[in-house]
């Protein structure tokens, strides 16, 4: 009787079905050098669309949003969601002022010297060649 008892429960139990809920990433706080990474792809991209009107506002920040979810997959190999990457941006910007003025700091200080040695090297370049 025992027997009949653990074979037709085996065989009534319900197979685990695929759940048609999206992907939930694991929301786990972001190391400094991905917070630059995504505020440098999102000031470059214009995702506020500060430098002018723009058609269709909504598909371009979801098409630039995508391309910060791939380009920190990429580099850092944490894959996150665009509405987590999305909320964080919203909050650096506006209960984070200190660490945004931070990043942005960092970041126009890099390009500068990134100006400068671009022409260093121009000019050391022109220098070994023609002269």
């Amino acid at each position: 009787m025992a027997e009949r008892l653990t074979g037709s429960s085996a065989e009534e139990s319900p197979k685990p079905q695929p759940s048609t809920s999206r992907r939930r990433y694991k929301a786990t706080n972001m190391a400094f050098e991905e917070i630059v990474e995504m505020v440098s792809i999102l000031r470059s991209e214009d995702y506020d669309g500060k430098k002018g009107p723009y058609t269709r506002p909504n598909m371009r920040k979801d098409k630039i949003m995508a391309s910060v979810v791939t380009a920190l997959e990429a580099k850092f190999g944490t894959k996150r969601a665009k509405d987590q990457l999305r909320k964080w941006w919203s909050d650096l910007k506006s209960r984070e002022p200190e660490q945004y003025w931070r990043i942005k700091k960092l970041l126009k200080k890099v390009s500068t010297c990134c100006v400068f040695l671009l022409r260093y090297l121009t000019y050391m370049l022109i220098h070994i060649f023609f002269v």
